[in-house]
């Protein structure tokens, strides 16, 4: 017999998939059973919140879920409750314009897909969060990122998203609040990239899953009018109800109505391929929208708490500061360069057991940077907070 040929994947999956230094570190003290001050925590469900399990489960099995309604958008009743929660932030959606996914991963996904072809671009901000770089490459999309900068707070560069674009640039996508730097996009700036849009032809992207969580004023839903260009809004129960393991999001469609009516048809389209909210899902949909309240105060007293613990321990040294933060689950700090981020992420691991992310993960440059979530438990916190501030300021090495 000849020889084998061997079999050939996509370059989409090329990835390197080599265990990092800092996952090995991770890895390694988790195994010896050391403790660990985890500040990486975004899952809500494993931070100590409480959960009325019955009362979240209940629908899932409640309500008729075992009838199949294959609408490509998701169920009605589903639908009429997302239009709810944007009613109370001010903004009239209608069911038509919404269609539902089990992630706002999935969302982009069908987003690239429906306003891109392969090769083509979508402007992103950074620093911002990684996952977009992987969905983009599975869809064959480009991302070509446009620099926030900081001054007193987090500002859109518009001149720098102008300089960005090309004949191939299809969408503008941001995040309000961005993650994780937690900073609103202003008022201001968004007739400004609206404007942009228009003159190039571009769709609007807006990722909204922290947008419940400000801590200080807040900017309105860009769900809220009018939208002078094609605008989809994306947010799901992940953040608005702290249910990440339900799979529950959605796509707002929003813009002129000639314009819309071509997109919601090829929407839908790509939508009735998948068909991927299951029904149990979509019942219970409106229940979780509407008891969202009890774990939004829950983790909204957390993390103001924590960040004023941050603010208290670094107000007793000079070394580490805090940047601005809008809203969101995240507090950006800038430490002294003695070493790389991820060289201290990794001795912060190693010899401290606390677990930050480093900065260049989500593309910040120029300093060293850390990331720290909000979301632990106050004394874990504390700990971890305690143990960063001694190693920069010198005291343990």
């Amino acid at each position: 017999m000849g020889m084998s040929a061997r079999q050939r994947f996509s370059t989409r999956t090329g990835w390197e998939t080599a265990e990092t230094e800092l996952s090995r570190a991770l890895r390694e003290r988790r195994e010896a059973g050391l403790p660990i001050s985890d500040l990486t925590a975004s899952n809500p469900t494993r931070c100590g919140f409480a959960y009325d399990t019955e009362a979240i489960l209940s629908p899932l099995v409640t309500g008729g879920t075992l009838g199949y309604d294959p609408n490509p958008q998701g169920i009605l009743s589903a639908r009429e409750a997302v239009c709810g929660y944007y009613r109370d932030h001010g903004a009239i959606v209608d069911p038509a314009q919404l269609f539902l996914t089990t992630s706002t991963s999935e969302a982009y996904s069908f987003l690239f897909r429906l306003l891109c072809d392969a090769g083509d671009e979508v402007l992103i901000a950074q620093p911002s969060y990684p996952l977009f770089d992987f969905l983009a490459v599975l869809d064959d999309v480009k991302l070509a990122p446009y620099s926030l900068f900081y001054d007193h707070g987090w500002h859109l560069d518009l001149e720098a998203v102008r300089q960005r674009i090309t004949s191939r640039t299809r969408a503008i996508a941001l995040v309000h609040p961005n993650n994780p730097t937690g900073h609103f996009t202003k008022l201001s700036e968004r007739r400004h990239l609206e404007e942009l849009c228009r003159e190039h032809g571009l769709a609007l992207i807006v990722d909204e899953v922290f947008l419940d969580y400000p801590l200080m004023e807040s900017e309105r839903s860009f769900a809220r009018g009018p939208h002078p260009v094609l605008t989809f809004v994306l947010s799901g129960m992940s953040k608005i109800a702290g249910l990440p393991q339900m799979k529950a999001a959605w796509i707002a469609a929003l813009g002129p109505d000639s314009e819309l009516r071509e997109a919601s048809a090829r929407l839908e389209l790509i939508a009735d391929t998948f068909l991927s909210m299951n029904a149990p899902v979509q019942s219970a949909l409106p229940y979780w929208l509407q008891h969202r309240g009890s774990i939004q105060q829950q983790i909204q007293k957390r993390v103001a708490g924590n960040l004023t613990l941050l603010d208290e321990l670094l107000s007793g040294q000079s070394m580490v500061t805090r940047l601005v933060t809008e809203a969101g689950w995240y507090a950006v700090l800038r430490v002294p360069a003695v070493q790389s981020d991820e060289e201290l992420a990794i001795e912060l691991i190693r010899k401290h057991g606390v677990s930050v992310q480093p900065g260049y993960f989500f593309g910040f440059s120029g300093e060293v940077w850390l990331v720290v979530s909000l979301l632990p438990p106050e004394q874990e916190f504390q700990d971890g907070m305690e143990a960063i501030l001694r190693v920069s300021n010198g005291v343990e090495i």
